[in-house]
Formats: C-alpha cells, structure tokens, sequence
C-alpha cells in the first residue's frame, strides 16, 4: 500500500460507552472509521443488593471482562447529575468512579459527558426523553432492535464521544464549555 493510500484509510477507533449506575451499570462498544459507526456490543453489569464494596466490585470486574474482551481503545462516561436526594448522588458516585477505575486499570483515556451533551449529540436536544434516545441509538446504528435503557444510554454516550469528543476534529476545546449543544 502507497503511503498516499494509507493516508486516506480511515482510522479505526473503538469506543467504550458507560452509563454508571449501582444496580445495572450499562455499556455499550462501538467502532469508529471515519464518519461511520459500527456497533460491536452492549449490555448492562448488574449488582446483587448487598454491602456497596461488593456491589462496586461485581461493577469493576465486570467492566474489566468487557475490556478484556472488546479492546476499547477509548471510554465514555457519563457525568453524574445532582439529585434530590444526596444519598442517591453519592452511591451514583461511587459506582461512577468504579466505571473509570475499572478504565484507567487498564490504561484507557476517560473522556467525560453530561446528559445534556449526549442527549444534544445523539437526538439533537439536550432535554430529549429516554426513550427518544433509545430510538435514536437503535437508528443510528442500525440496530435490529431496541438496546435496554441502560445500554441505550451507555451507546449514547459512544456516539456522543465518536462525534465530538475527540476534540471536533482534534481542536483543542480545553477551557470551553458545552452551551445549547455548541462549545463557548
């Protein structure tokens, strides 16, 4: 192959998507090869009810056999949000910060989303509903049927880092912030 030629092969990136939780933690694998996307896997890692080391645990291990098995070359991970209840933010937190221990352990850049930038990048509006997101994920990978909420999500957050993530076209966007689904 000429050098031209190799030049013009896209590069083939593969993307690990995470929607952290602490009874099913989501992920979702996907390829990128220029603009066009290829869903490789999904599925959800689900914790027995128990003592939370255990349950961070059975997170950790199971991410790390998706690893294992997939070889992401980058991970996703969606941001906790704020709730009500502060026991329930903590808890999400944890299982959260599992997700990138279990990514980091194996020496995988982390990049990180909110809901509202998933939602912007994969249905066009940051306030989309879950299952708008579900449809559009099962749409734009050409999915023969609906992915479960969790991976619809972990799937979301892949598309999202495939389409803008790496720096929109590897322009720096350190010190910018995502507003109305563009960068300020």
């Amino acid at each position: 192959m000429s050098s031209d030629a190799s030049r013009l092969t896209p590069h083939v990136i593969r993307i690990l998507g995470i929607d952290p939780g602490l009874r099913a933690t989501g992920f979702g694998i996907l390829e990128k090869s220029g603009s066009k996307l290829t869903y490789i896997t999904s599925g959800c890692i689900k914790t027995a009810s128990g003592e939370l080391p255990a349950r961070l645990k059975t997170i950790i291990d199971g991410l790390a056999e998706v690893i294992g098995d997939n070889a992401p070359l980058q991970v996703a991970v969606e941001k906790v949000f704020v709730n009500v209840n502060p026991q329930s933010t903590l808890l999400l937190g944890q299982a959260r910060g599992a997700a990138i221990c279990a990514a980091v352990m194996h020496n995988l850049p982390v990049s990180e989303y909110t809901a509202l930038q998933v939602k912007q990048a994969v249905v066009g509006n940051g306030h989309a509903k879950k299952e708008q997101v579900q449809e559009m994920v099962k749409r734009l990978l050409r999915l023969a049927g609906d992915p479960s909420p969790d991976a619809a999500d972990a799937l979301a957050c892949a598309i999202c880092h495939a389409h803008g993530g790496q720096g929109l076209g590897r322009l720096a966007t350190a010190g910018y912030r995502m507003k109305r689904g563009r960068l300020v």
